[in-house]
């Protein structure tokens, strides 16, 4: 297990890294530490901008083989987002480490917590909104199928089926908050009603009857959301979900 100390020392030694290497032109921190939130769990967030012309794949690759050889790697995963590839480290203390690398017209705030530590970057870009729209049409799909596979006695599928509907209740309420819902990073923010409410969803034993009522609770709770962000929308499903909300014979 990494301590902050740890953390503090692997997240020193990669600026350096980075002010040495001399293709790279810009570095940032983001996440926790840009922000100041920081505690004894926070990972570390670099970004780095990259100069003209560099080959992306070896400048990772030899990124890759030095956190390897000096700060002990388990695993790597690649995401890429805003033009940009995210190279997540799990080192073997379990450290996780993101390293972003951005061609150089790219680099740029693209949420609150940027901390320019060398170069100049981009404009910002503002967050995308959440869509709200998606949210509810996601969310009674996944009703739809909790109560089919409840009906037909796949309850483990319909175990599944309520952890995203619950996810959809949870980011309608969020969006309603002015919350960050991704990676349920705010979650713990919400009104303590709310948060009543979507305990009441949750289930004690696996089986048909716990899982129909966390269903019928979710998927009265998916409406009012609804009736709270689009009213018009909210008529329209009443009909539907008022049959949906019906326990499962």
């Amino acid at each position: 297990m990494f301590s902050a100390t740890d953390r503090d020392t692997i997240q020193s030694s990669l600026i350096a890294r980075a002010v040495a290497d001399q293709r790279v032109i810009g570095a940032a921190l983001v996440g926790s530490a840009a922000r100041g939130t920081q505690d004894d769990w926070s990972d570390i967030d670099l970004a780095l901008q990259l100069d003209h012309g560099v080959d992306e794949q070896q400048l990772v690759d030899e990124w890759t083989q030095a956190i390897g050889d000096e700060h002990g790697l388990s695993d790597t995963h690649d995401v890429r987002s805003a033009g940009a590839r995210y190279r997540v480290f799990l080192l073997s203390n379990s450290l996780q480490v993101d390293v972003s690398f951005w061609p150089h017209n790219k680099f740029r705030a693209t949420e609150p917590g940027f901390h320019v530590l060398f170069g100049t970057p981009n404009a910002p870009t503002e967050p995308t909104p959440a869509d709200a729209s998606a949210m509810i049409g996601m969310g009674w799909l996944y009703a739809l199928h909790a109560r089919s596979s409840i009906a037909r006695g796949k309850l483990w599928q319909a175990t599944s089926m309520l952890d995203g509907l619950r996810s959809q209740v949870l980011a309608l309420m969020c969006a309603r908050a002015g919350l960050n819902a991704w990676h349920g990073r705010e979650i713990d923010r919400l009104p303590t009603d709310d948060l009543d409410r979507l305990e009441a969803t949750l289930i004690g034993e696996l089986v048909a009857d716990d899982l129909d009522r966390a269903r019928t609770a979710l998927t009265r709770l998916l409406l009012d959301e609804v009736t709270k962000t689009d009213s018009d929308r909210a008529r329209r499903l009443q009909p539907a979900f008022d049959a949906l909300a019906a326990p499962v014979a």
